[in-house]
């Protein structure tokens, strides 16, 4: 198979960074486009909740955009370049799949994750602990998912949810005696931790789940600015209420 526009993709990105390319472009680092990176990987996600396959498209073609960069900064520095990666991934994909490309046999999904995991294991024997591999840039909240099913799988888990349950209450119990702002701190994140620990016992992505309650508060919100008569900072806490009240009705009957 042939992928001209790909090859052109490339072809571009070395003309941007070369002499005669575009001051910006050649000024970029791996450090620079770290932010980048992420507000891309982000953006496309938008778009994957919203079911907007062209916008899809466009925010994809600009994480390729971040891949394509680094790749080039990468052959400039004489590290590495688009094939190499391409080709570590091939090789990847293809060692922790021998149930395709092996003999391997595997009979339903939680086989083919287990194999994963196994396999995955073997390749980094520099990790020693349980905890390592857990990316440091990702938010606290999938890091905190990560930490968790991390240690679900060697067998430290709540023996049933009810305890689960428990330990969130006991944690809210022990935030409102903490005296010191430092103590406040460190309780509320237990108390967001037990949070997470409670979604994954019940298979919910804790993430994905902020993430509808964030939209749902914003939709909710431009309603009651949508229904105010006066200017949101003259509103008493009783027409507050109401207008969330309305807001939250109108949301339900759509």
């Amino acid at each position: 198979m042939n992928y001209p526009n790909l090859e052109k993709l490339i072809e571009i990105i070395s003309i941007l960074r070369s002499e005669n390319g575009c001051q910006w472009d050649r000024e970029q680092t791996h450090e620079t486009l770290r932010r980048n990176m992420l507000e891309e990987a982000y953006e496309a996600v938008d778009a994957i909740d919203d079911n907007d396959m062209k916008h899809l498209q466009e925010e994809l073609g600009d994480v390729l955009l971040q891949v394509v960069l680094h790749a080039q900064i990468a052959k400039e520095e004489k590290a590495f370049d688009i094939e190499d990666i391409a080709k570590t991934l091939s090789d990847k994909l293809i060692h922790r799949h021998p149930h395709v490309f092996g003999d391997v046999k595997a009979h339903s999904t939680q086989e083919i994750l287990d194999n994963w995991e196994k396999l995955k294991k073997e390749e980094k024997p520099h990790r020693t602990s349980v905890m390592d591999g857990i990316s440091r840039a990702q938010s606290a909240l999938m890091s905190a998912q990560k930490i968790s099913k991390k240690a679900v799988k060697v067998g430290f888990e709540w023996p049933n949810e009810k305890s689960l349950q428990d330990c969130v209450q006991s944690e809210i119990r022990e935030f409102n005696e903490a005296k010191t702002f430092e103590e406040k701190e460190e309780e509320l994140g237990d108390i967001l931790f037990a949070v997470v620990n409670l979604a994954r016992w019940n298979k919910i992505d804790a993430e994905q789940a902020l993430l509808k309650a964030n939209k749902k508060f914003i939709s909710r919100f431009k309603a009651m600015e949508d229904n105010a008569h006066k200017d949101l900072e003259h509103l008493t806490l009783e027409e507050w209420d109401e207008l969330w009240k309305k807001a939250k009705k109108l949301q339900r009957n759509k």
